[in-house]
């Protein structure tokens, strides 16, 4: 059936006849198809620029942290630096670019090779594919190579966080201490130390009640100006016949400091003892009867 290009009414015959709703005529046979049809180089065009672009973003934002840097030449190892921190920045841009960049250049590249009589092109399409593979190489690369550097700088600033509560939390004991003669029987207590800063409520947040262990190496008795003397010998001598029993004071204390991260066990933990901080791992930590246990 033939469709009338003036009213798009369907014929049944010739245009050449005339439509019979609109009269609309064709004026001569229509155009043979051309002997020769020039393939199509678009596909590749499209796949060569998404590879290019790709590219040259990737090292104008190399060029832009070499300016941003102040560097001053270009030594290899400025480059990798500079590169190290270009791929920081855009790693997740160019993962989302990445997959649609592969996705349309494989499938141009596809239909290329499967049309080389329709698309020519086939090299620069390999060229467009190979730039988005090189741009995402590199990215992995040099952020690979500054994962493991990254993650002990991490570790490190978590573990001088951990520390600086700790000598937070050791620094309020010590007050704790000198305002009521003895360390709290709980470290919340330590909620009723002056804390202008709030310093010490945010360590306490960080800390379980239940991993604190006050202790006494020696037993201390408050000081009197008169010791009180039990009568024995002389039944009529004046005193008391029971004297006051020494009141026990904490003097000592083990505090469990859990690490903010768990990734790979609890070994990055500490213990403070008495103001000193020692890692849990270590063999005489681990093994001493004073270290406050954790709830299972």
């Amino acid at each position: 059936m033939i469709i009338c290009p003036s009213c798009g009414s369907g014929l049944s015959v010739d245009l050449c006849l005339g439509c019979p709703s609109c009269g609309a005529r064709a004026i001569g046979p229509p155009l043979a198809k051309p002997e020769h049809e020039l393939p199509s180089f678009g596909r590749a065009a499209l796949a060569f620029m998404i590879g290019l672009a790709m590219f040259l973003a990737f090292m104008g934002l190399l060029v832009a942290v070499l300016v941003e840097n102040k560097a001053a030449g270009f030594g290899f190892w400025r480059i990798v630096t500079a590169g190290e921190i270009a791929a920081w920045r855009v790693k997740w841009e160019v993962l989302f670019a990445s997959i649609i960049a592969l996705a349309v250049a494989a499938r141009m590249l596809r239909t290329i090779s499967q049309n080389p009589t329709r698309h020519i092109g086939l090299l620069p399409a390999q060229i467009g594919l190979g730039g988005v593979l090189t741009v995402i190489l590199l990215v992995a690369a040099l952020i690979g190579i500054t994962v493991p550097e990254r993650l002990r700088q991490r570790q490190l600033s978590i573990a001088a966080a951990m520390t600086a509560r700790g000598y937070t939390l050791n620094r309020a004991l010590l007050e704790y201490r000198e305002q009521y003669g003895t360390l709290p029987t709980n470290i919340s207590d330590l909620s009723h130390i002056p804390d202008a800063d709030g310093s010490i409520a945010d360590a306490l947040r960080y800390v379980d009640p239940n991993l604190y262990a006050p202790n006494a190496k020696v037993a201390v008795a408050p000081s009197k100006s008169k010791p009180s003397v039990r009568p024995v010998a002389l039944r009529n001598a004046e005193g008391p016949s029971n004297p006051d029993r020494p009141i026990l004071s904490f003097n000592s204390y083990d505090l469990f400091l859990p690490s903010e991260h768990r990734w790979f066990a609890p070994d990055d933990d500490y213990i403070m003892k008495d103001g000193v901080i020692y890692k849990a791992s270590d063999p005489e930590v681990r093994n001493s009867s004073a270290r406050p246990r954790r709830n299972q």
